[in-house]
């Protein structure tokens, strides 16, 4: 995988969590949901290593049908090999060390062993989703106000400064709402990299309003664990044209 193959015109990206699937139903979901037009598989949860993920991973990678599996770990106790490439998070949007940089230093040695692994460093935002998320609890850290556009700016702007290469706005799993189209419309306009929005999205009308505003990837988790892969053809419809890149 490379990093432009990613990008692509971007489109619909289906979360797995590893601890509540087996490698079994991974490989299906991941067949089914490509057939349906997933563009990417993202691998994680927000509670640290799981014993399964690596199974998980290949079962991911024999149903992908060619689209890129990406891992999105919490902390790099949770890093495979058996995926194409991964999101190395930087929690910007909170100021907790840990996911700032230390679980980056504590991945050097799995990277070194793993060249083969792509790296695209990722500015990750919590945005407030109606209520308190795993993620919110597990780091510690604060989200981003709902309504603050500008502080959203200022953050992807930071990052895009010190040279990151991709955002990922969440609401974190299963918010009451997910990410405005006013704040994903305030990252697009500070990035011109890989834009990934996830967190609270339900429906297609969600879906289409994330792309619509500049998400390159909307993020679906929830949903799919619930309906099964049956739920993504209508949300992979939704997030099936691309949107205007717009940014610095």
């Amino acid at each position: 995988m490379t990093l432009e193959s990613l990008s692509g015109d971007g489109g619909l990206a289906v979360l797995i969590d590893p601890a509540r699937t087996s490698a079994r139903d991974a490989e299906e979901t991941a067949r089914r949901a490509t057939g349906e037009g997933a563009r990417a598989l993202l691998l994680g949860n927000s509670f640290g290593d799981d014993a399964r993920a690596s199974d998980v991973a290949r079962g991911l990678r024999r149903g992908a049908n060619g689209v890129p599996v990406l891992q999105f770990p919490a902390t790099a106790s949770q890093l495979v090999a058996d995926v194409d490439g991964v999101l190395l998070l930087s929690l910007v949007s909170g100021r907790n060390a840990q996911y700032l940089i230390e679980e980056h230093v504590r991945a050097v040695p799995f990277f070194e062993r793993h060249p083969e692994v792509a790296v695209l460093s990722t500015a990750y935002c919590l945005i407030d989703g109606g209520h308190v998320t795993s993620v919110e609890a597990v780091s510690q850290t604060r989200p981003l106000p709902a309504d603050k556009p500008e502080l959203v700016t200022a953050h992807v702007r930071a990052a895009m400064l010190i040279g990151m290469q991709a955002v990922y706005l969440d609401a974190g799993s299963g918010a009451s709402r997910p990410v405005s189209p006013a704040l994903i419309a305030a990252a697009r306009s500070s990035t011109r990299g890989t834009l990934f929005v996830g967190g609270g999205v339900r429906n297609a009308a969600s879906v289409r309003a994330a792309r619509d505003a500049g998400a390159d990837f909307v993020v679906v988790g929830t949903i799919v664990e619930r309906d099964g892969s049956r739920a993504v053809r209508a949300l992979a419809d939704a997030a099936a044209t691309a949107p205007a890149r717009v940014g610095a």
